[in-house]
C-alpha cells in the first residue's frame, strides 16, 4: 500500500500509528465477505453485525488482537453429509472467512450473539477520563 504523504510532513511528527490505522482501516475496507451493519446503540455503543447464514457458533470466533476485532467463520466439510450433495444452485457461500475491524482507543467488546443467522457484536465505548496535567516551568537564569 503506498504511504500517505500527509503523514510524511515533518510537521507532524510521531503521527506513524495514525498512518499505520489507517493503512489497516483500508485494508479491511476492501474485504467483502460476509457482508455487515455498523449501527450507533442507545447507550453511545457500537454494534455490528454480520450476516453468516449456515454456520454454527462452535464454527465462528471473535477476538481483539491489537487493537482489531477479528471475526473469523471456518467451515469444516470434509467427511460431513454436505460434502457428497449435488446442487443445481449453490447461492449461500461455504467458505470460510476472517474479517477484521479496527477499533478506537479503549473500546471494548461487550457481547457476541448468534441469531437467525446473523452475528452481532456489541461494543461499548466508555467515557475517556478528563486528564489535565500541569506542567511546571523551569527557570535557568
Amino acid at each position: 500500500m503506498t504511504r500517505t504523504i500527509l503523514f510524511d510532513s515533518p510537521f507532524l511528527l510521531g503521527f506513524e500509528h495514525t498512518r499505520d490505522l489507517i493503512e489497516r482501516a483500508a485494508k479491511a475496507a476492501s474485504e467483502s465477505y460476509p457482508p455487515y451493519n455498523v449501527e450507533q446503540a442507545e447507550n453511545g455503543g457500537v454494534r455490528i453485525t454480520l450476516a453468516v447464514a449456515g454456520f454454527s457458533p462452535d464454527q465462528l470466533q471473535v477476538t481483539v488482537e491489537g487493537g482489531q476485532l477479528v471475526v473469523a467463520g471456518r467451515r469444516e466439510s470434509e467427511g460431513k453429509p454436505e460434502a457428497d450433495r449435488a446442487y443445481l444452485h449453490r447461492g449461500i457461500a461455504a467458505r470460510g472467512f476472517l474479517r477484521t475491524f479496527v477499533l478506537a482507543e479503549g473500546m471494548e467488546v461487550t457481547a457476541a450473539t448468534l441469531e437467525h443467522g446473523l452475528l452481532h457484536v456489541d461494543l461499548a465505548r466508555p467515557e475517556p477520563e478528563r486528564l489535565v496535567r500541569r506542567i511546571p516551568i523551569r527557570s535557568l537564569g
